[in-house]
């Protein structure tokens, strides 16, 4: 090289001048470095030695894209580095590029099969990809090779926690953070396992200890707003959501969290866009296009989200099994069980053994004694080490109503006391504080302040409210309502409460509310339905909850309808206790507790039976129903002021989205298999029965 093409007086080979700019890039002096390897490029202009560097600057300064660029090219040369190979897989890794960075890395430890870092980024690689066994593998020759670097065995305990390798990868975090106790990826990563373990105190402490070890690592705060999601308290989950996306704001990760979070505080629209926001960052990550997916879901779109759960499924990383179990839990909620029984069977077939699976298609199929998946469903709890308490939790629900389904009493107790144990145990609830608030609605909607506030509110009668407890009959009423081709049943909607907190602090401060105040709470409840059917005549919403509020309706809705549905009270609680809720029925998990809520639900609404308009509200009984459906039907139409239409006899064959835990009955004809089924397993119902005060007979 000619001196005119370098700063420097002496003339400069091409390997000197490599040699110098990677002296200058190793003392800080990054413009000089870069000038020279761009003036190597001007003579070779695909020297991987070059490219190599100027991808490492690109990176260093945060120009992800760039560096990608720059080793693609370094790696196009036949003598490339297999070093260059394995940097080239850790970006494509970072920018999400699971397929070419598998691809690099494969390259890089064939041609250098003691290139550490080579197996270590390919290990990392296959573990985020979901091919875990092979990950496993160069992991632990990665540990085997490198026994005192902290960082081998915290990938290694990585892949472990992932295959459900818990005390392994705790043995293999514990390790790592012996060798480096400033270690802040390994407490994060550890919060993570100690929170799958059921560990929640533990695990913030962990989670916190990596946040002040490094400030802005992100994966802490995600682990961190997990433990808070695992123990439902959403509002914790979101300060250290918000405190990670207050740094970074695109973080693709934090994004689909916070989707997630707001859309269990009913937050829908904000969980959408930051879902969109999430997609929008990270085009190529499964995990943000799975939690659109499951938004849309939740809005009734169903095309749309089956095409988010299939992008999810068909994209590299571990989401595959949750998306394609996804679009199988679309299809029943749609109403399509032939397609859901085949999407279940492709995931099992994609997924030999997924217990996931087995759990989620529990309510596709009544369950014989010889049915496999029992057998699966059991050898899987019986493992040791254990799985993690989310996988075991709902293996003990679903063998529990596998056992219900075979008439095997203690197997179904046996693990629904264990399921619903495991679930208590990760939430507060103070069921007599729960009752006192119940006592104070009560003493708030007395006749006289029903009477006194009657003439506000807003005047419509589109709202027709179906209320009661869970599993009660709720949803078979509406869907025999929304087979009436003038009503739309929207589900269960969060509207009314929302309205609610926004204006007023209930029941305490109601008294104090005015006409014109109670029409505002009723126009923002019409405003959040109205666009749900703009041509319906009727919008029935039938959030089981609202019986809550139900003393609010007729002042702030004066012709809103309401729709009390009852049950057998044991029946209904039985029904609650067999099922882990998507919702949060925090009363719901223990048998006194579970007892001690209907009584204080039961003894509202006989307060509210004698104060509430008759004729804006009637009471259905499941039984009734069952044993009379036409009668119950037209009664039930004639009160919404509708003419009768018999397609609400033939309710099962209505197509339309149930995004309840009944989502598989109201597809069938009616059935009396549910009535007074309790007394078949009276013997392990002692603590309800006692809490319901009912003699067992």
């Amino acid at each position: 090289m000619d001196s005119n093409n370098f700063p420097y007086a002496e003339q400069l080979t091409i390997q000197q001048a490599l040699q110098r700019a990677y002296a200058h890039w190793n003392a800080g002096q990054a413009p000089q470095a870069e000038q020279l390897c761009l003036r190597v490029l001007q003579v070779i202009p695909q020297q991987p030695d070059a490219l190599n560097l100027l991808a490492v600057m690109a990176h260093a300064y945060g120009k992800l894209d760039m560096a990608v660029d720059f080793l693609r090219r370094a790696c196009q040369h036949p003598e490339t580095p297999a070093s260059y190979l394995s940097n080239l897989a850790e970006m494509c890794r970072q920018k999400g590029l699971l397929a070419e960075a598998e691809q690099a890395a494969q390259r890089a430890v064939k041609i250098d099969p003691g290139l550490v870092a080579g197996w270590s980024n390919l290990g990392i690689i296959l573990q985020e990809s979901g091919k875990l066994d092979e990950s496993l593998v160069c992991l632990e020759k990665v540990a085997a090779l490198q026994p005192e670097n902290a960082q081998s065995h915290n990938n290694l305990a990585n892949t472990c926690k992932r295959l459900g390798l818990l005390e392994r990868a705790q043995a293999a975090y514990q390790k790592a953070l012996a060798l480096n106790p400033g270690y802040a990826e390994a407490h994060s990563n550890l919060a993570f396992l100690l929170t799958e373990q059921g560990r929640f105190d533990e695990a913030v402490a962990a989670g916190r200890a990596a946040i002040e070890l490094n400030p802005q690592l992100a994966d802490a705060y995600l682990n961190l707003a997990e433990v808070e999601i695992s123990r439902s308290r959403n509002d914790a989950a979101l300060q250290w959501l918000n405190a990670l996306l207050s740094f970074a704001p695109k973080h693709p990760g934090g994004l689909s969290a916070l989707a997630q979070v707001l859309d269990k505080a009913g937050r829908g629209e904000e969980a959408l866009a930051a879902a969109r926001d999430a997609v929008a960052v990270s085009p190529d990550n499964a995990n943000a296009h799975h939690v659109l997916g499951l938004r849309l879901q939740s809005m009734g779109q169903h095309e749309a989200a089956l095409a988010e759960f299939r992008q999810a499924a068909a994209l590299p990383g571990t989401v595959a099994e949750d998306a394609l179990i996804s679009i199988a839990n679309a299809h029943l909620e749609n109403g399509d069980k032939e397609a859901a029984i085949a999407a279940f069977a492709h995931a099992l077939q994609t997924y030999p053994g997924s217990t996931k699976a087995m759990a989620a298609r529990i309510d596709t199929r009544k369950f014989r004694a010889d049915d496999p998946d029992i057998a699966a469903m059991e050898a899987a709890l019986a493992v040791t080490p254990p799985p993690g308490i989310s996988i075991r939790m709902n293996l003990h629900f679903a063998l529990g109503k596998a056992y219900l389904d075979t008439g095997e009493s203690a197997l179904a107790f046996e693990h629904l006391n264990r399921g619903n144990a495991i679930k208590r145990a990760t939430f507060s609830y103070d069921g007599a504080a729960v009752s006192a608030w119940m006592q104070r609605i009560t003493d708030t909607f007395t006749p006289e302040l029903m009477q006194r506030l009657s003439a506000g509110g807003a005047s419509s009668d589109l709202p027709v409210f179906i209320i009661g407890m869970p599993r009660s009959g709720t949803t078979l009423v509406e869907q025999i309502l929304a087979s009436h081709p003038d009503i739309h049943g929207a589900g269960e909607l969060s509207a009314l409460r929302h309205a609610v907190d926004r204006a007023v602090v209930f029941p305490d401060k109601v008294a104090h509310l005015d006409a014109a105040a109670l029409q505002r709470i009723g126009e923002d409840y019409l405003a959040q339905v109205r666009p749900l059917a703009p041509h319906a005549a009727r919008v029935v919403d039938k959030m089981p909850a609202n019986f809550l509020h139900a003393g609010l309706i007729p002042l702030i809705l004066s012709g809103a309808r309401i729709i009390h549905c009852r049950r057998d009270p044991v029946d209904t609680c039985l029904s609650c206790y067999s099922k882990h809720f998507a919702g949060e029925q925090l009363f719901s998990y223990q048998m006194d507790e579970l007892g001690q809520f209907y009584r204080a639900y039961q003894d509202l609404m006989a307060h509210l039976r004698q104060v509430l308009p008759p004729e804006r509200f009637i009471e259905v009984d499941y039984e009734a129903v069952v044993d009379d459906l036409e009668g119950q039907a037209r009664r039930l139409i004639d009160f919404t002021g509708l003419p009768w239409n018999d397609a609400c006899l033939a309710f099962h064959e209505t197509r339309r989205i149930v995004r309840t835990a009944s989502v598989a009955q109201v597809r069938q004809p009616i059935y009396t298999s549910s009535k007074g089924r309790w007394r078949q397993h009276e013997a392990h119902l002692g603590p309800l029965l006692a809490a319901l005060a009912m003699e067992q007979q």
